[in-house]
């Protein structure tokens, strides 16, 4: 199924997931089996495909060295952007006062589900955080699809590659071709993608009901200003660095965005989100190491709601803090949340944790879980799009962004749409690169430009 088609129909199941879900709830609360079967094929995909993409992109590298400058750049960047998704939530949070007068309508049972949340302390210190990065077994990282045991096992197998030399060059070529096999792999699941879509939100729409937005309207507006205001500020720093259009930044990562953000699940853009970055003319090094480390570390959609659904639920239960508490609340939060990717909820387990373990009331969690899935898909979209903006920008720190395969990879964009726009296109990527590659984009080729 092509790009552009397969955008259109993803949209189009978005709608009709909405309409069933509203108009015949009864068939709606049923389709959750199709969402279940395209997230299982997504999930079946990601284990081989990150192995072989972190190994073959840190083993072809060949400079063990520079492994250790991308993962300081890397942790330093995530610790920047996770920052200022905090302190974005933070000040929303403050200025808007969502918890402030807002009805009670946390029922018994969810107060009951918050309760057991607070107790899935997935970390009990910084040691079980670190013991938890090391697999006992590759075949149950794997198979339970903790994404950081993968990528640390990968590290060290493709570090063990470039140690034994040519003797390892037969298993580098095979995992190569594996790699190219599971992409290839993933385009056929995403021909699935809008039976998935459909699914997810029809189920969401008939067991929560569009009536339940309006009575959560202002948590919801504040969370969604809090990420757009993020999202404005990130990716015009990321692409002011880098020296590209924003416009042509999310024009390509537009699918997998709209994929995460209707299914609520980053794991079902991933693979595809690696690929479009690597076309995009970021590094497959630095793609293989920085996607899968970020959907650990960089959570940057998750970490802004944390700070905003902190306040919320304060403010619900009338409590003010000084700036110094509140302070080491958040500390708290973005220390928790790490390590702990693919945990259902995971955000409102983290929240119901903390609050918990500072003595405060778990009606703010309560409440929240009414919302959760159209929160989720807000942070889950954030999520992703923070990560493929880091994979730009840790490319061109270590110098790897290929502007040249860029402008090809827009050149397409505008030839399918075929855009009456494409001189302007042709122009601005012409300014973007060396003048001796010019050659090189088949301009030539190009009939309407």
């Amino acid at each position: 199924m092509k790009t552009q088609k397969l955008t259109l129909y993803i949209f189009i199941a978005l709608v009709l997931g909405i309409f069933v879900g509203w108009k015949f709830p009864e068939i709606g609360a049923k389709m959750h089996i199709l969402a279940q079967v395209f997230l299982n094929m997504i999930k079946m995909i990601i284990a081989p495909l990150l192995f072989s993409v972190v190994v073959t992109g840190i083993a072809s590298h060949g400079n063990i060295n520079s492994l250790g400058k991308l993962g300081a750049k890397t942790i330093f960047y995530f610790a920047a952007a996770t920052s200022l998704a905090l302190i974005i939530g933070l000040s929303v949070g403050i200025i808007f006062k969502p918890g402030e007068g807002f009805p009670d309508l946390a029922s018994q049972n969810m107060i009951d589900t918050a309760s057991n949340m607070a107790a899935q302390n997935s970390h009990d210190s910084f040691g079980a955080m670190l013991v938890n990065l090391f697999p006992t077994s590759i075949i149950n990282a794997m198979s339970y699809g903790n994404l950081l045991q993968i990528v640390v096992f990968s590290i060290f197998f493709a570090l063990a590659i470039c140690a034994a030399g040519e003797k390892a060059k037969p298993v580098l070529d095979c995992l190569s071709s594996l790699s190219e096999i599971m992409f290839k792999f993933t385009q056929i699941v995403m021909n699935f993608a809008p039976l998935g879509v459909f699914g997810a939100i029809a189920y969401t729409i008939a067991e929560s009901g569009l009536g339940i937005m309006l009575n959560y309207a202002k948590i919801i507006g504040a969370l969604y200003f809090a990420l757009f205001l993020f999202l404005f500020v990130i990716l015009n720093i990321a692409c002011r660095i880098v020296g590209i259009s924003v416009l042509s930044f999310l024009r390509a990562i537009r699918e997998p965005a709209l994929l995460a953000f209707t299914t609520a699940t980053s794991e079902a853009a991933l693979p595809q989100a690696m690929k479009i970055m690597e076309n995009f003319g970021v590094s497959k090094n630095i793609v293989g190491f920085v996607m899968p480390t970020g959907y650990t570390f960089n959570l940057d959609g998750s970490t802004l709601y944390l700070a905003l659904a902190m306040l919320f639920s304060l403010q619900i239960s009338d409590i003010h803090l000084p700036p110094l508490q509140i302070a080491i609340i958040m500390g708290t939060l973005m220390l928790t949340s790490k390590g702990i990717a693919g945990v259902p909820r995971v955000a409102l387990v983290i929240l119901a944790g903390t609050l918990s373990g500072f003595g405060y009331s778990l009606l703010g969690v309560a409440i929240l879980l009414g919302i959760d899935h159209f929160l989720d898909m807000g942070r889950t979209t954030v999520n992703l799009i923070g990560n493929c903006a880091a994979t730009v920008v840790i490319s061109k720190w270590e110098n790897e962004f290929n502007y040249t395969k860029m402008a090809k990879f827009n050149m397409q964009y505008a030839k399918k749409i075929k855009s009456k726009s494409f001189p302007v296109y042709k122009d601005e990527m012409l300014s973007q690169i060396p003048i001796e590659e010019h050659s090189n984009l088949g301009f030539a080729e190009n009939k309407e430009g």
